[in-house]
């Protein structure tokens, strides 16, 4: 079941982006400023996951962290584009093309505005469901018919999930330094 969070309302029908080379360029720039935020170094992101695998008990040791983490590096930039197209899909069905076009406008503040929206849409009870689901998937993709533990996606997608977490706060926290 949604929650009333998860449907925003939307904006009305001749307000919305028509024009299909301005939702092309949009959505690049969405992929362009949200990629930009959400990536990261192979060797933090290496060590930042192996860290969260030992911190929650996910695997009995380092060795199993390191080994776990590196089932995660071709996934991450495969789903992030995933999940931003999702996300720009839904802006593009409820924000209205003046509104898309204050947040596209390239400048550093509305960078970050959007990309606490797309961090407030990854955080959505449906988001969170598509996350695990997409997890396993890829999992199966990658592993062939043994495929992935809906433990491990869980694991993977608790990684994500505190990921995002870490980029709101950050966020949230230029937002203040701003004010």
């Amino acid at each position: 079941m949604s929650s009333a969070k998860d449907v925003p309302a939307s904006a009305p029908a001749e307000s919305l982006v028509q024009d299909p080379e301005l939702k092309k360029a949009m959505r690049a720039h969405m992929t362009e400023v949200i990629m930009a935020r959400v990536s990261q170094d192979e060797a933090r992101r290496a060590e930042a996951l192996r860290d969260y695998l030992a911190l929650t008990q996910a695997a009995a040791d380092l060795a199993a962290a390191d080994t776990l983490s590196l089932m995660v590096p071709p996934l991450m930039p495969s789903l992030y584009r995933r999940w931003i197209g999702m996300f720009a899909a839904r802006l593009f069905e409820t924000a209205s093309e003046e509104q898309l076009r204050v947040l596209c406008d390239g400048s550093e503040e509305n960078g970050a505005a959007l990309a606490l929206i797309f961090v407030m849409f990854l955080e959505s009870e449906r988001m969170e469901r598509q996350m695990s689901e997409d997890l396993c998937a890829f999992g199966q993709s990658v592993q062939g018919e043994e495929g992935v533990s809906a433990q491990m996606a869980d694991v993977a997608a608790g990684y994500i999930r505190a990921r995002v977490a870490e980029l709101a706060g950050k966020q949230a926290g230029a937002e203040k330094k701003d004010n």
